[in-house]
């Protein structure tokens, strides 16, 4: 008898071609370090947020008479509700921590550089996405935190000219925050906002499986392969990275299990005591802050008073003559340099302080989308750039968590100088970048990636 061929078994779904593409033929560079834990992570904690938040949905009311007695009663009669309960509350700021991780991984080996600048842009889309999420989920509980910090944000958007007390309306729903924000945001964290996140997670592995992963050394593996075609600087995700990333992700349980078993409220910075109080719109707290990862810039936007106005302006003004003065580009560009910088002095000086500390919160986040342009050095990687850049990139995260610190504290004198230095610092680091990227020596780039087996 004839032998019947075997169908094949990616004729109606290509498991098996989805598999070898991303997994087991994905060549990845072989010189992978710790900083690369964070990216498998983050796509960990998103699951977990997932799963937890179905588990959460089954027993929550998004009314504003129920929403906290909800919560309470998860907390105290469903079983195990506690515990799913506080894995998404951790599983917020570990989120945070994992992506700030790795997004700190992208900057200081060149990730963003070409030919991977499609990879960065959905990543910052997906950090602005978590922003989102994170933000509307926060209001859901429905304590006194919860409340007054959606009171605070939700009214900035009316300090926009024209159009912003309209806007606030539109977000919040009604002229106060109530129950028809609550429902809107319920909305969102649960429905709209996780299907745009979930599309990005996606557009961004299949956009980083395209070109290839970045390694530390900032070195193409493609350039050198074998006569099968492999690259010889690589090795397949699929066993190597896999195990990898379990370890990575057996070291993050420990210490993500030893907070929700033990510190599950981390001294008021992952939940806050004030939170723990039903909202009372007739009583607010003392002091209103965000939740710690939304702080750095919401010392940003504390920042921006009418006195630090008149830096902002010499600071346009600064840039205006240098561009004018010492650059090469043909006169009518020098022109409009100099009217741009008129106008937007202008409109600096009428428009209130307020608007302006908006615009820095957002544009703080923005910016982060522009950098694969703003970089100019002739290196990726953080190896092979002139020594006192590692100082630069030093002192940015040194001033990024101190900036996180001053926006829990409440308002101070000192705090608003140090605060207002800064925000100065955090965008002259990127808006200067295109000068002092170029500046210095670099080291000699190997041709292949440096490798010690262990």
């Amino acid at each position: 008898m004839a032998k019947t061929k075997r169908p094949d078994r990616n004729q109606r779904f290509p498991a098996t071609k989805l598999y070898k593409e991303h997994l087991s033929e994905y060549y990845a560079p072989k010189n992978f370090n710790f900083w690369y834990f964070f990216g498998s992570l983050a796509l960990l904690v998103l699951v977990i947020q997932i799963v937890t938040g179905i588990f959460l949905v089954m027993h929550y009311k998004p009314d504003a008479a129920q929403a906290f007695a909800s919560v309470e009663y998860i907390m105290r009669d469903v079983p195990w509700g506690w515990l799913i309960r506080y894995m998404h509350s951790t599983g917020a700021s570990a989120f945070f921590i994992v992506v700030y991780l790795h997004m700190f991984r992208g900057l200081i080996y060149g990730s963003y550089r070409k030919p991977r600048e499609l990879v960065w842009l959905f990543g910052c889309a997906i950090f602005l996405c978590l922003m989102a999420e994170a933000f509307m989920g926060y209001l859901l509980p429905w304590g006194q935190m919860s409340y007054w910090g959606a009171q605070v944000i939700v009214n900035l958007f009316a300090a926009v000219p024209v159009i912003g007390p309209d806007l606030a309306l539109l977000i919040r729903g009604d002229y106060v925050v109530s129950d028809a924000t609550l429902n809107r945001f319920f909305s969102f964290h649960v429905i709209a906002v996780p299907l745009v996140l979930l599309g990005l997670v996606a557009a961004h592995i299949i956009a980083l499986h395209e070109v290839g992963s970045n390694n530390p050394d900032g070195v193409e593996i493609k350039k050198y392969k074998d006569a099968q075609g492999k690259p010889l600087d690589g090795i397949p995700f699929h066993p190597y990275y896999t195990v990898h990333d379990i370890m990575g992700v057996s070291g993050f349980l420990v210490v993500f299990t030893a907070i929700i078993f033990f510190a599950p409220e981390l001294g008021g910075y992952f939940l806050e005591y004030n939170n723990f109080i039903p909202a009372d719109p007739l009583k607010t707290p003392l002091h209103i802050a965000p939740v710690w990862y939304f702080t750095p810039y919401y010392s940003m936007l504390r920042a921006i008073t009418s006195e630090m106005m008149y830096a902002l302006v010499v600071c346009v003004l600064g840039a205006a003559y240098l561009g004018a003065t010492r650059t090469a580009l043909p006169s009518y560009l020098k022109g409009t340099i100099v009217a741009a910088a008129v106008i937007a002095v202008g409109l600096m000086l009428k428009i209130d302080a307020k608007f302006w500390g908006v615009l820095v919160m957002g544009g703080a986040v923005i910016i982060l989308f522009f950098l694969p342009w703003l970089d100019n050095c002739a290196v990726k990687s953080i190896r092979y750039r002139p020594d006192w850049h590692k100082y630069l990139y030093a002192i940015f995260v040194i001033n990024f968590v101190i900036l996180a610190y001053l926006g829990v504290q409440p308002p101070s004198p000192i705090g608003e100088r140090v605060s207002q230095v800064g925000t100065l610092y955090y965008f002259g680091f990127f808006l200067l970048m295109p000068w002092w990227s170029r500046l210095g020596d670099t080291k000699p780039v190997p041709d292949r990636v440096t490798f010690t087996p262990h």
